[in-house]
């Protein structure tokens, strides 16, 4: 029984250590929002932009497989509409798009979803390409580009655009701005109020582990 004891004692010992080896820091592994955002507190915010490489690459890399890893937490995309000149309209198309994925009951990180479809071929026009849409001008061109990649025609996407839903997204996409201030783009936002530091997310499952231990805070 001592030695029994004895080994109850080590385990919780090397318990104690090995959870104070992973704790995170604040200001090292993420920092906490002064404005947080409106959001569940099981989710996780990405704010990107179109015109961002990086999140193109996480787009394509990432995300999904972190969010695999993440059951039941909610992905929640947040475009930041003024980083480049065609944001605006990009922020539309999507929230227009997501209001239609929603009312299908299609998840956002789907291929069947429109939002995906729709923004996926921007991205691969915009970085694959080069295609600036005449330096911001093309606006008809862009919409429609998004637009045939999610097979939504021009009615379907202004009735979706007008409709309170996307709407609500677009007032709340505002918020991006404090975040991408802080840290660029992409950002990762956890619970709507703890901004992860992706230098301290080395590998998918290390930013699985970060969102979940924050998840729990």
């Amino acid at each position: 029984m001592k030695v029994l004891g004895k080994f109850v004692k080590i385990l919780t010992i090397l318990g104690v250590f090995s959870l104070s080896v992973f704790a995170l820091e604040e200001g090292v592994d993420y920092k906490t929002l002064q404005k947080p955002l409106n959001v569940p507190k099981n989710s996780v915010v990405k704010v990107f932009s179109y015109d961002c490489q990086h999140c193109y690459k996480f787009d394509k890399s990432v995300t999904k497989k972190l969010m695999s890893k993440l059951d039941g937490v909610k992905f929640i995309p947040y475009h930041l509409s003024s980083k480049c000149k065609l944001g605006e309209t990009a922020s539309k198309i999507f929230a227009s798009l997501i209001a239609i994925d929603e009312t299908d009951g299609i998840d956002l990180l789907s291929d069947e979803s429109k939002f995906k479809k729709a923004k996926f071929a921007i991205y691969k026009a915009r970085h694959d390409k080069g295609d600036d849409f005449d330096n911001g001008k093309d606006k008809e061109r862009f919409i429609k580009l998004a637009l045939e990649a999610a097979n939504v025609s021009q009615s379907q996407y202004e009735k979706s655009l007008a409709s309170p839903k996307a709407k609500e997204l677009i007032d709340a996409w505002f918020d991006s701005y404090d975040v991408a201030v802080i840290s660029g783009v992409p950002a990762f936002v956890v619970s709507g109020k703890y901004l992860i530091n992706l230098d301290s997310a080395t590998s998918i499952d290390k930013m699985a582990d970060i969102v979940k231990e924050l998840l729990a805070k």
